[in-house]
Parts: structure tokens; sequence; C-alpha cells
């Protein structure tokens, strides 16, 4: 599955999408956040990390095995 990066997101990594490993710790949303910040270690300095699943905000419970999609959004700014 691919994780589609938006923003800053998409620049830290420096590139626009990730394969999520086949890793069956990788149950959550919040396992997701776990592991992109240890991957990706200057993620920890956006002040949030919003996770969609299939196009919806996600809570950090929620499951990600049967997602179709999970995009990647960084705090917005705006005027």
């Amino acid at each position: 599955m691919k994780i589609q990066l938006f923003g800053i997101s998409k620049d830290i990594v420096g590139q626009r999408e990730l394969a999520l490993p086949n890793d069956p710790s990788l149950q959550t949303v919040m396992d997701l956040k776990k592991w992109i910040l240890h991957q990706y270690p200057r993620m920890g300095n956006l002040s949030s990390i919003g996770i969609a699943v299939d196009l919806e905000y996600a809570e950090d419970d929620q499951p990600i095995g049967q997602a179709k999609e999970i995009a990647l959004i960084p705090p917005v700014s705006g005027g």
C-alpha cells in the first residue's frame, strides 16, 4: 500500500509517496505515525501530523489493514 504525502511532509521525505512496509506491527494509525517518526525524525518538528484513511481523517486507534488509501497531512497555514 502507498502513503500519499503532501506539503512539508513531501519535502521532508523527498518524494510524493511512501510504500507501507509489510509489517504486522503496523495495525493502527498510531502505529503508522510511530513508524513514520522513526523513519523520518524531522517529522517530529511538525506541530501535528494528520492521517487520512480512505479519504477521511482518522483517529489514532483506527485500523489501517483494510485501507485502500492512506494520506499524510501536515499542518497547513493560511491567511
